[in-house]
């Protein structure tokens, strides 16, 4: 069986990105992992509750086929987490497809593993847009961007889109 890691934000995650891409993988055939900066219980940022199987520090990335950041108030917070930076670089250099939605693909930018590549992001005002073109991102502002093995959504209307894009990656070329 395949799976994907998906890491959310002990508080404040964004709930509906979450089921959408949590479901587009599991429709594809995906086990699902949660990950969070602690083991434990994790709010959604309209109160949904789940459960992170595995703390960030715990993590590695080789035991999983697809890794997601998803977004929400509280993703903004793992781009200053040196776990998510190391997920995310070692990730990308694994040649495993990696995704983030949301404000997460700012957590990518920081890896610095966005640079030179298209990208998308939920954007308030160019800000987020800004943080990622300062560390050398390409922002197409559509909904789903896919650049090699990295795939980046602007928000949860994107959720399911992203999931079933983050969940055929790869394939064609492993072919």
């Amino acid at each position: 069986m395949r799976t994907a890691l998906l890491i959310i934000a002990q508080k404040d995650f964004q709930d509906r990105e979450l089921k959408g891409v949590r479901d587009a993988l599991k429709a594809a055939g995906f086990e699902i992992v949660l990950g969070s900066a602690m083991a434990g219980p994790c709010t959604g940022k309209f109160g949904s509750t789940e459960v992170a199987q595995v703390a960030l520090k715990d993590v590695q990335v080789a035991d999983y086929d697809r890794i997601a950041f998803i977004g929400g108030p509280g993703a903004e917070a793992l781009a200053s987490d040196s776990e998510a930076l190391r997920i995310a670089f070692q990730t990308a250099a694994a040649s495993i497809p990696l995704g983030a939605i949301c404000i997460a693909p700012l957590i990518l930018a920081k890896a610095r593993v966005l640079s030179g590549r298209k990208a998308t992001v939920w954007d308030l005002g160019g800000v987020q847009k800004a943080f990622l073109e300062r560390y050398d991102a390409q922002v197409t502002g559509d909904d789903v961007t896919v650049d090699g093995l990295i795939v980046t959504g602007n928000g949860p209307d994107a959720a399911e889109e992203f999931g079933r894009t983050l969940a055929t990656m790869g394939e064609r070329d492993a072919q």
